[in-house]
């Protein structure tokens, strides 16, 4: 069975993001945006893409959504008040 290349795994990132209508989309020549997109990419390749080695496309998409989840719904992050980014946004929301 053949590996999945790097460059597999990060066209197959793009095509996941530019499929899922949740996701915000970037436009062009806005550095703010980009600077939050590009730091999610970083974090992606260090914490996922360059962890692991994938045995198909299928496992590296589920192994891509299962990282979303866990960025979006798991993941501490200490300027949120150490909430993950939904439980933050849940707050928030509550509070408003």
């Amino acid at each position: 069975m053949a590996k999945v290349k790097a460059e597999q795994r990060i066209q197959a990132v793009q095509q996941y993001l530019n499929g899922d209508e949740s996701m915000i989309e970037i436009a062009k020549g806005n550095c703010l945006d980009n600077a939050v997109i590009e730091n999610f990419f970083g974090l992606l390749k260090s914490e996922l893409l360059y962890l692991q080695e994938f045995e198909s496309m299928a496992h590296f998409e589920q192994e891509l959504h299962d990282y979303i989840h866990y960025y979006n719904h798991k993941r501490m992050e200490a300027k949120l008040k150490d909430l993950s980014p939904v439980e933050y946004r849940t707050q928030v929301l509550e509070v408003a």
